[in-house]
């Protein structure tokens, strides 16, 4: 915490706190702890106990966020902040299909779509791990599934540090139909409000577990030791640092603003991995599935971002017309390299391609039967729509509407208006420019 000494001998921040608090889970019959039930007690502590600032602190609860974007947004908010930061999560850990790495499921999280519906861990750790040491501080009250136990149970906490100063525990999944309850939490925040002042947090996280009967169990217990061989957050986080320039490939979902028609909560996956924003190495004794289309992509977005766009498109070109020729027109590999140069075009500043090829992108996916709501379909097409409003150009905007309002028709996305709004913006199209 800010001003917290417990031992680490890391350097403090001074001045009012800021407390993120989210629980997260997903719907129905995949959720395994009722998180929600860690926050009522945690929110009854005065926020000045809760950071350990005099100052006092302003405390954010997060309740069964659906999209990865949402709660990224909150957790940058938490890292501007110049005083100390404390976020407490309370959810369940599960693994992505594709490279088997630790992400918070969320509420839209199933199994098969957890890469572009669950908050990568590592996007937390980049994003608090920028920030001074001492000055912040994560509280995980966690469950981990069956496909995140294992492999987390192998390699114990670094697979989780990553340079956080991490406290807490997680656990694996109750039996079958049993919900996990928050007990550590709970435990922690009855100390928080019978200290008449905030005791250290190694003390504090050592009480709470013994109340909440944690220790002799198989849980892993979050000391808040960050060990030598945890491995080091990205150095960049998915960031979108203008209006239109959503994640780059490899996020789960871009970053749009929330104020346009295609807000942050709807914002899709692209499937790909991009350069700067890729995972972390995995920590000791957890072993992701290799991706061999890594160095690719790296040298594509390289290109891209130093700004050889014609460079970066060549190669991408290139390699979809080997996909075209070796697996045909609607493999995952050719749609997914339509992606790509989708996502090259957003980064060349050519949103009206960009948006012809995500339009591409969600009509082949269509073509091969993938459902409306399927997150990528619903992903390809709000990054068209998202593009499409950033085309100044009077003409191309217009020419592409129809097939957006066709597509839009089919597949509304998870807010309503879209519709409407493209609606909207393709009859002011069809009006003539007013002119001084």
């Amino acid at each position: 915490m800010g001003n917290d000494r417990s031992g680490t001998g890391a350097e403090t921040v001074s001045g009012p706190g800021y407390a993120l608090l989210l629980a997260a889970g997903p719907a129905g019959k995949q959720r395994l702890m009722d998180a929600a039930a860690a926050l009522p007690q945690l929110a009854a502590v005065p926020p000045a106990a809760l950071l350990g600032t005099p100052g006092g602190a302003s405390v954010v609860q997060l309740v069964d966020p659906a999209d990865p974007q949402t709660v990224l947004t909150h957790l940058r908010t938490a890292a501007a902040h110049p005083g100390p930061v404390l976020v407490h999560l309370a959810g369940q850990l599960t693994l992505d299909a594709k490279q088997r790495l630790p992400h918070l499921a969320l509420a839209r999280t199933t199994p098969r779509t957890a890469r572009y519906t669950a908050l990568p861990w590592h996007w937390l750790a980049a994003e608090l791990g920028r920030r001074p040491p001492g000055s912040t501080v994560v509280v995980a009250d966690l469950v981990a599934d069956e496909t995140a136990w294992p492999p987390l149970s192998t390699a114990g906490p670094s697979a989780l540090s990553a340079g956080l100063t991490l406290y807490g525990t997680v656990t694996p999944a109750p039996p079958k139909r049993r919900l996990a309850t928050p007990d550590y939490s709970r435990a922690l925040a009855a100390l928080l409000r019978a200290a008449p002042e905030r005791p250290p947090l190694a003390l504090l996280h050592q009480r709470a577990a013994q109340d909440a009967g944690l220790g002799p169990g198989p849980e892993l217990l979050l000391n808040g030791a960050e060990p030598a061989d945890a491995y080091a957050p990205p150095a960049v986080a998915p960031r979108a640092a203008q209006a239109g320039q959503s994640a780059p490939l490899g996020a789960t979902g871009g970053a749009e603003a929330a104020e346009r028609a295609v807000p942050a909560e709807q914002a899709g996956p692209t499937g790909a991995a991009g350069p700067a924003d890729a995972p972390a190495p995995p920590p000791p004794g957890w072993a992701p599935e290799a991706d061999p289309l890594a160095s690719t992509h790296a040298a594509i977005f390289e290109a891209a971002n130093a700004g050889r766009h014609s460079e970066a498109a060549s190669m991408a070109a290139a390699w979809e017309q080997e996909a075209l020729r070796t697996a045909g027109p609607r493999s995952d590999e050719a749609i997914h390299w339509l992606e790509v140069r989708a996502d090259l075009c957003r980064i060349a500043g050519d949103p009206a391609r960009a948006c012809e090829l995500w339009l591409a992108v969600a009509g082949a996916r269509l073509g091969n039967g993938e459902p409306v709501g399927h997150p990528e379909v619903e992903g390809a097409v709000d990054r068209a729509h998202h593009q499409w409003q950033f085309v100044a150009d009077r003409g191309r905007a217009g020419a592409l509407a129809p097939l957006l309002i066709e597509l839009r028709g089919r597949v509304p996305g998870r807010r309503p208006g879209a519709l409407e709004a493209v609606r909207r913006r393709a009859e002011l199209l069809r009006t003539p420019a007013r002119t001084p």
